[in-house]
């Protein structure tokens, strides 16, 4: 362990976005700040401020595009490291990386039927998604 981690015995407060920032789920300080406020990150299952402080064994939730990730806190730091000991300031739980596969894999599945079309859906075509769509809702 590097000087910059500290364990609980220290009783270190590190700032959430600080901490995320850190351990480099974003690039910026501001991109954790905003994803805090948009609701994108909890606490223990709760939605959470800015300047809330992450203290060992706090259990987080990361959601970053179409992936979201449950990480458990490990230990704190203030300062930006590389790649390996920001791998040290977390352990993302197991059903965590089970779903983040099974998602990975939905959508690569979805993706392999998807034909891109080089126009937008003429009258015609917007009928036939129509009825489409209703069939499969059961509303028709």
């Amino acid at each position: 362990m590097t000087k910059s981690l500290k364990h609980a015995d220290e009783f270190v407060t590190v700032r959430l976005d600080k901490w995320l920032w850190a351990a480099r789920f974003f690039k910026t300080r501001r991109l954790a700040k905003q994803a805090i406020e948009g609701g994108k990150v909890h606490c223990d299952g709760q939605r959470v401020k800015v300047a809330k402080t992450v203290s060992v064994g706090d259990q987080l939730s990361v959601r970053q595009g179409f992936d979201e990730k449950q990480v458990v806190v490990l230990a704190l730091s203030e300062q930006r490291r590389g790649a390996m000991d920001a791998g040290l300031l977390y352990q993302e739980t197991e059903a965590s990386q089970m779903q983040r596969a099974e998602r990975a894999a939905e959508r690569k599945a979805g993706m392999a039927g998807y034909i891109a079309s080089d126009h937008p859906p003429n009258k015609k075509e917007r009928r036939q998604i129509h009825r489409f769509r209703r069939a499969e809702s059961g509303d028709e």
